[in-house]
């Protein structure tokens, strides 16, 4: 079993940054595929991001291309989600997500509670 554990989220202005960080435990993460998946109110699940094990692939929705950087510590367990530029329409909880072989990260083997982004116009 993989717990998976969401901070980092918080109330900011269009504009604003923010780093939402994911801990992993219960076991080693470093063969599973990580990444975030959000939903906003009243809709579904929206992939954000992917990255491989090793940390060289990473995959992004086509909306936070350029903004957002998904990255990985797996000495540490961790998986981070640095957002820039945020926009209203990243409003949303995220999700932190864990996936083997080609699991899709919207519907994860694992999934953290999830953390609440909120930016205001």
């Amino acid at each position: 079993q993989v717990q998976l554990a969401e901070s980092g989220g918080g109330l900011v202005q269009a504009g604003d940054s923010l780093r939402l960080s994911c801990a992993a435990s219960g076991r080693a993460v470093s063969s599973y595929a990580m990444g975030w998946f959000r939903q906003a109110p009243g809709k579904g699940r929206d992939f954000v991001a992917r990255i491989s094990g090793s940390g060289l692939i990473k995959r992004y929705e086509d909306s936070v291309k350029g903004r957002f950087t998904i990255s990985r510590d797996n000495a540490k367990n961790m998986v981070y989600l640095q957002m820039n530029s945020l926009k209203p329409e990243d409003t949303a909880i995220y999700y932190c997500a864990a996936v083997t072989g080609g699991g899709s990260i919207t519907r994860p083997d694992y999934q953290g509670q999830g953390t609440q982004v909120t930016v205001s116009s």
